[in-house]
């Protein structure tokens, strides 16, 4: 398929003034197919060819102007509009489309626990030529109207009000100017909670068999989107640009969600069957955050090409988390935000797929796609929050609301936004733009103290290119706990700084933490004390800011192999019990796993690093036999599960429905302990089998289908491939079964067994890809890839693999970036 070009784009946005979309579809056509037509009143500024983009199962019709064309005109997914003249024009295109079960264009779920059918759409980049005709690029914004026919029952949702008109059509509301990836419809037999706020319609929607999960949390879903809303209001001058504010979970979303106006789509994980920490609630309710802001970041002013991706996402993801920070209950969100959100930053930022925040370039969409990354999220977010830190907030918020005033319902680039900003200041914000936003790469911050004769001197040192306003903490051992560390200063510094390095009379701190409340992005490092004085009390610090600052120091130490992974897990299985956030217990113990024990271990040692874990697990969940700590205990269980290398206590649990002292086994544990003894050859099929009967749910499906891959049996692992890897079309798995599936099969414990398959991935996953399109070629790199198979054959077989002629964009990401992780594990178990 033909990817649409910067240049194509530019040249198409010179011709043409789209006016207005009418689209119609009906849903009502079967279970393979359902009708679309489009028609598109558009100006040509001159006489030239153009064309339209639609992926079409059958082109029924295409009229111009009244005039037929010729449908075998259509090339791939290009329909040409050949001699267009100058004028109005009216394009009308009638056509069948296929249904989605990859998350992509119109999507369509049966639940397995009721049989009631949903449909959604997700548009993004290039999928909304699997729905409709549309000139489908960012800057040729126009309004909508858009009608569907559903079966009967059904309810259609869609970015406007939307009214039943009878015989089963829904009529949505007129949009404003809306680019077309934005345009959203969700049709089926939702459950709903409907309220005011503000006099505006919200709405909260999930499919029926969810209903009294969403019931449970609807109270806390719309206090915080209300809580949002109106610090939103308070900080912008502009006001919400739509005329209602729906949030619907639906099923297999392949995002965490998704921001079309008035109709936000998230992935309906989010409605919680099964208990979850608060943390994870905190989580949600910035997706909640993060999306809402999109309302005017992406909605209200849209980027005018991808090159402009940080516009919608760096600054949703920045609002996300202050905002929630600022309007609800969940003050600590930057602490999750650094232990997670911008260790993923880091990594991605190290490895040769980088790409600055704010490319000058992006030459064509398939490109585009693979910058939704870390670098576009996390430290794109992490710049802005350094930018705040540097120009002031005043001034920021101030720089915004003249961007919003200058290109409302417009669209508007890198540039626009910088001359906004530089109208409320100062400050050379433009040579700020260039050194944050054009660069790559992670700068690295070292504090350096010297000895005087009567104190000591302070020194930060700065490898890399930027500016940097930072927090330099000094702590003390406190006098009534020798353990204990007490704040003794903070110190707000630049890097570089000038002049000479800071004196200071006195003993030296016994901790130096260069950017202690994480206002800066970089690596940090610290000095010989202060490392030493970190692994042995840094439970001991307070703050939980500055924890995971230390934390994230101690885990990029060992991707960089300057601490043994033994060492980590050694601070680990000593500080995380005093640990009080729940939100660095989480992060630490899913990195302590997954990379320290699984991938940085070398395989002889990984049965004794796991064992320190489980122990750590243990301890943990002696200490919260009261009761005081629920979120701390459910996540010691899953991660005593996790690391279980004997079968015989957690097959216990699951025996006896229950942990000794609770909790009880909800099906998130249920299958989690079903997926661990599978790993371990501690069950076979009859007990998965029995287990869907009791959940027959699609997240039962899904685990049935995680827990038969993980099996180690031979014929169940080739059947398990043969699902995966199938060319019949007819037994395609669906996007969440692929990626389940995917997730159950490649397994440290079954080294021997699956070592055939490892040249197998490489060539398999390279036709599954090119066959199946972007999402599932980013499932099959993430999820599929042999991330266990940490040895020189595998980085071998894997860069061959990258030279294949029909490798898409979208699996040599992923592909790039899982060599690079597996090369780094290499350097890091040679250490």
């Amino acid at each position: 398929m033909p990817v649409l070009t910067r240049d194509e784009a530019q040249t198409r946005a010179k011709l043409l003034d789209v006016r207005h979309y009418s689209v119609h579809l009906d849903l009502t056509r079967g279970a393979d197919t359902f009708d679309s037509r489009t028609v598109i009143r558009f100006a040509a500024h001159t006489t030239a060819d153009t064309f339209v983009e639609v992926k079409p199962a059958e082109l029924r019709s295409v009229t111009l102007d009244g005039h037929p064309l010729d449908p075998a005109a259509l090339d791939d997914n290009r329909l040409p509009l050949p001699g267009l003249t100058e004028g109005e024009h009216e394009l009308v295109v009638d056509a069948a489309m296929r249904y989605s079960h990859t998350g992509e264009g119109m999507h369509r779920f049966t639940d397995p626990t009721d049989g009631e059918t949903y449909a959604y759409t997700q548009l993004f980049m290039e999928d909304v030529q699997r729905v409709f005709a549309a000139f489908d690029q960012p800057d040729l914004k126009a309004a909508f109207d858009v009608t569907v026919t559903a079966p009967d029952g059904w309810t259609v949702l869609a970015n406007g009000i939307t009214e039943h008109l009878g015989d089963g059509t829904w009529r949505a509301a007129t949009t404003p100017p809306l680019p077309t990836y934005l345009v959203a419809v969700a049709a089926g037999p939702w459950h709903s909670v409907r309220t005011e706020h503000r006099g505006l319609p919200f709405g909260l929607h999930c499919r029926r068999s969810l209903a009294p999960h969403l019931d449970a949390d609807a109270d806390e879903l719309l206090a915080i989107t209300r809580a949002c809303f109106d610090r939103y209001h308070e900080k912008f001058t502009e006001p919400y640009p739509f005329d209602s504010y729906d949030q619907a979970f639906v099923p297999e979303f392949n995002a965490g969600a998704m921001e079309n106006p008035g109709l936000v789509t998230f992935r309906d994980e989010f409605v919680y069957r099964s208990a979850v920490t608060d943390t994870e609630r905190q989580t949600r309710a910035m997706v909640i955050s993060h999306e809402m802001a999109h309302m005017w970041f992406g909605d209200l002013v849209t980027l005018a090409w991808w090159d402009d991706i940080w516009l919608n996402e760096s600054f949703a993801e920045y609002m996300g988390y202050q905002t929630l920070t600022e309007a609800t209950r969940f003050t600590d969100t930057w602490v999750d935000f650094g232990i997670v959100r911008k260790a993923w930053g880091y990594d991605a930022d190290q490895r040769p797929t980088t790409h600055p925040v704010a490319p000058e370039a992006v030459d064509n969409t398939a490109d585009a796609l693979l910058n939704f990354d870390g670098i576009s999220y996390a430290k794109g977010a992490s710049a802005l929050r350094q930018l705040v830190t540097w120009l002031g907030e005043k001034n920021f918020l101030a720089g915004i609301n003249t961007h919003f005033a200058r290109h409302k319902f417009a669209n508007a680039t890198l540039a626009d936004f910088i001359d906004s900003l530089a109208h409320h200041t100062d400050r050379d914000v433009h040579a700020w733009a260039h050194a944050w936003l054009r660069t790559t790469g992670v700068d690295t911050l070292t504090t350096r103290v010297t000895e005087t004769d009567d104190g000591w001197t302070l020194a930060v040192d700065h490898a890399g290119t930027r500016p940097h306003r930072l927090t330099v903490g000094l702590y003390d051992l406190d006098a009534s706990d020798g353990h204990a560390l007490a704040l003794r200063e903070n110190l707000d510094i630049d890097v570089p700084a000038p002049g000479e390095p800071l004196a200071f009379r006195g003993p030296r701190p016994a901790l130096i933490v260069p950017n202690d409340q994480d206002l800066t992005y970089a690596k940090i490092r610290l000095d010989t004390p202060s490392e030493e004085a970190t692994v042995r009390g840094i439970s001991r610090v307070p703050g939980p800011l500055t924890r995971a600052v230390l934390w994230n120091t101690l885990r990029d130490m060992v991707r960089d192999g300057q601490l043994e992974p033994a060492a980590y897990l050694e601070a680990v299985a000593a500080h995380l019990p005093e640990e009080t956030d729940l939100a660095i217990v989480q992060g630490v113990l899913t990195f302590a796993r997954t990379q320290a024990a699984d991938r940085y271990t070398a395989p002889a040692d990984r049965p004794a690093a796991l064992t320190r874990l489980t122990a750590l697990c243990e301890d943990l969940i002696r200490r919260t036999e009261d009761g005081s700590a629920p979120g701390l205990r459910l996540t010691a269980v899953r991660h005593f599960i996790d690391t279980a290398q004997h079968p015989d206590v957690i097959r216990g649990w699951y025996d006896t429905g229950a942990v000794p002292g609770g909790p009880e086994l909800d099906p998130e544990l249920r299958w989690r302990i079903l997926g661990r003894l599978s790993v371990l050859g501690a069950v076979d099929d009859v007990v998965i089998d029995a287990e869907l009967v009791h959940d027959p749910s699609a997240t039962g499906q899904e685990g049935a289908a995680r827990c038969r891959a993980a099996l180690p049996d031979p014929q169940t692992k080739q059947a398990a491939w043969a699902a995966l890897f199938t060319t019949d079309p007819d037994r395609d798995l669906s996007n969440y079964l692929f990626t389940a599936t995917a997730q159950g099969f490649w397994q440290p414990e079954q080294t021997d067994l699956l070592r055939d398959y490892v040249p197998r991935y490489f060539t398999g996953a390279t036709a599954l890809a090119a066959r199946r399109g972007p999402a599932i070629a980013e499932a099959a790199g993430r999820h599929a890839f042999p991330a266990y198979a940490i040895d020189t054959d595998t980085l071998h077989l894997g860069e061959q693999s990258l030279t294949h002629p029909t490798l898409i964009p979208a699996l040599r990401r992923k592909l790039t970036d899982q060599l690079d992780d597996l090369a780094r594990a290499l350097r890091v178990r040679q250490h």
